[in-house]
């Protein structure tokens, strides 16, 4: 078969090109926005067990990001595979509206960069601006929510602000209580001086970094008086001594006024 013959008569059907999977993905979404197959899914199994999933939450007054679209894919997964075994899967959608990623983004926004500001800008005026924000992003989470096929209500969600969930957090660590669940202990907190409060895990990823603290070693002269001669009477007369203080705190130096020496402790001359 000539060049010719091979264009006019190709050897095979010309089939659908599959590699278009976005776009098979969107009439896939349309679909099942328009039939409301997840409100279906709800409704067949009315009267059947229930199993109630509460969303993350996550915080809205930030944009989504990769690592939600696979935490989400992993919900997902496990609410789908409930609705397969039977279950009834109210699937709740909620916001994290409270700590500092919220308090922080609101400063930002109103040129506060220390607790005493935040004071003087008024805590009642604060708050209402850290509630009024937390929605701030919330049609790109419903974007992000819809693309990836996450089904979920975001019509009726919960914000954890409310009266309602502080109230139900304060009874789950009252149930722990009663069944002695709940310990005092101690432990070390990093701490924020700028916020004036201890700082989670999370938090302190936001913006930890390594840094170089100043140190500084200072010769503090003994002065010669009695308590001195008696604390160096087995030594040479006429030896001048000074105490070497190591300190990390180099700005303090000018209010301090004396140095402490433990008794138990064992000091090199």
């Amino acid at each position: 078969m000539s060049t010719t013959d091979r264009k006019e008569n190709p050897p095979f059907k010309t089939v659908e090109d599959l590699n278009h999977s976005p776009a098979r993905e969107e009439k896939i979404l349309e679909w099942w926005r328009e039939r409301a197959i997840f409100e279906k899914t709800l409704e067949l199994r009315e009267g059947a067990p229930d199993y109630v999933f509460f969303e993350g939450p996550p915080t809205a007054n930030g944009l989504p990001g990769v690592h939600h679209v696979q935490s989400r894919t992993f919900k997902d997964l496990i609410c789908r595979l409930k609705t397969m075994e039977g279950y009834r899967v109210l699937r709740k959608a909620g916001w994290d509206t409270h700590g500092l990623p919220v308090e922080i983004e609101v400063e930002k926004q109103l040129g506060l960069n220390h607790k005493a500001e935040i004071e003087e800008y008024g805590i009642a005026e604060f708050n209402e601006k850290c509630r009024a924000s937390v929605s701030r992003y919330e049609e790109d989470w419903r974007r992000l929510t819809e693309r990836i096929a996450f089904w979920l209500d975001l019509d009726d969600p919960y914000f954890t602000y409310t009266p309602e969930y502080i109230e139900s957090v304060w009874w789950i660590l009252s149930r722990f209580f009663q069944k002695d669940l709940i310990y005092r202990g101690h432990r070390i907190t990093p701490y924020c001086p700028r916020c004036g409060t201890p700082l989670s895990s999370h938090e302190v990823s936001l913006g930890y970094r390594d840094a170089e603290d100043p140190s500084i070693h200072v010769r503090f002269p003994v002065r010669e008086d009695e308590a001195s001669a008696e604390l160096f009477a087995d030594k040479p007369d006429g030896m001048s001594r000074s105490l070497l203080v190591w300190t990390t705190t180099p700005w303090t130096m000018i209010s301090n006024t004396f140095t402490v020496a433990h008794p138990d402790l064992t000091y090199v001359e």
